[in-house]
């Protein structure tokens, strides 16, 4: 059962590319958190209970933007693009990837740094494939980990 919040904390996801959307929500009413799921104008978000949409335009940062402008210490940000992780790190906020990986200072350097090597080999003319589609089991892994950051968020405004 979901317990009453005494806290405003929330999750914000960059909802664009996120394969993991009902999974998000799910946990989300079953923990009791809000959530806002930001998307471009060019994606359709299915509505869920429990959870917010908010359509920003098209621009190419305008979900990070929205997103970067709401959270605050305390909220879970949920994405993939490591600029935007970076910025929920500095505002004290807890950050986890599509692919169930926890953002931390320990890891984001470093994913900074190859983000800037495959922004290089782009302008020099190599681009990849793109990520692969979750599997079952990545889906499973990312519910597990989100499960327990919301219930870290739990922990800290429970008495």
């Amino acid at each position: 059962m979901a317990h009453s919040r005494s806290s405003n904390q929330m999750v914000l996801v960059d909802g664009d590319a996120c394969p993991v959307k009902s999974e998000i929500a799910e946990a989300a009413r079953t923990a009791g958190v809000p959530v806002i799921m930001v998307s471009s104008y060019n994606h359709e978000l299915q509505r869920e209970e429990g959870v917010e949409i908010v359509r920003v335009d098209s621009g190419d940062q305008s979900a990070d933007l929205y997103i970067a402008n709401r959270m605050k210490p305390g909220d879970l940000v949920l994405t993939n693009d490591y600029g935007l992780a970076a910025l929920a790190l500095g505002k004290k906020c807890l950050c986890l990837s599509f692919r169930g990986i926890v953002y931390g200072d320990d890891n984001m350097d470093m994913m900074l740094e190859g983000r800037h090597a495959r922004a290089k080999e782009r302008r020099s003319g190599r681009y990849g494939k793109g990520p692969k589609p979750l599997t079952a089991g990545e889906k499973l892994f990312f519910q597990h980990k989100l499960t327990n950051l919301l219930s870290r968020l739990q922990e800290n405004v429970q008495p």
